[in-house]
């Protein structure tokens, strides 16, 4: 049955680009609380390791084994992720996958509860070993980060190389 919020096709859902970017802030804000409360206790490195261990785990599931930059791509730029972080190719080859990220909800969440820069940049470098974790389980690709939106640059830089 098809309601305000969403459209029932099958077992799965529709959802619009606000409530999916909701749904990102609404991850951003429990990272921020279990970052806050790390720190207290005086250690937020357990957060980068599970954040990571989290990043490995879809890499055998949803990555693995990795067979072209092609097929990586198709899964790493599937919607609705693709709409919601504004996710455009700026260079796709056999070796090289260069993808600008024009937004960030969880950037945007962070901002709305007023953090400081400093802390946006440390929560997104959290976050980020997801990201690092998939292309290290994988093992045959490297990941860099040149600018990001949590450090104040217009986009995120996400370039993915063959080693």
């Amino acid at each position: 049955m098809a309601t305000d919020n969403a459209t029932a096709a099958g077992n799965d859902a529709i959802f619009s680009l606000e409530q999916m970017r909701g749904a990102y802030e609404h991850r951003a804000l429990w990272l921020h609380y279990l970052a806050e409360k790390a720190v207290e206790d005086g250690e937020n490195g357990p957060l980068h390791q599970a954040i990571r261990k989290c990043g490995l785990y879809h890499a055998d599931v949803r990555f693995a084994p990795f067979t072209s930059m092609d097929d990586f791509d198709e899964v790493f730029q599937s919607e609705p992720a693709k709409s919601v972080f504004e996710m455009e190719t700026i260079e796709k080859d056999d070796d090289t996958l260069s993808i600008d990220f024009h937004y960030c909800p969880l950037v945007e969440a962070w901002k709305k509860l007023s953090l400081p820069q400093d802390e946006i940049s440390v929560l997104c470098d959290i976050a980020m070993d997801g990201d690092r974790g998939i292309i290290e389980g994988l093992g045959c690709l490297k990941f860099d980060l040149p600018k990001t939106i949590a450090n104040g640059d217009d986009v995120c830089q996400i370039r993915i190389t063959r080693k």
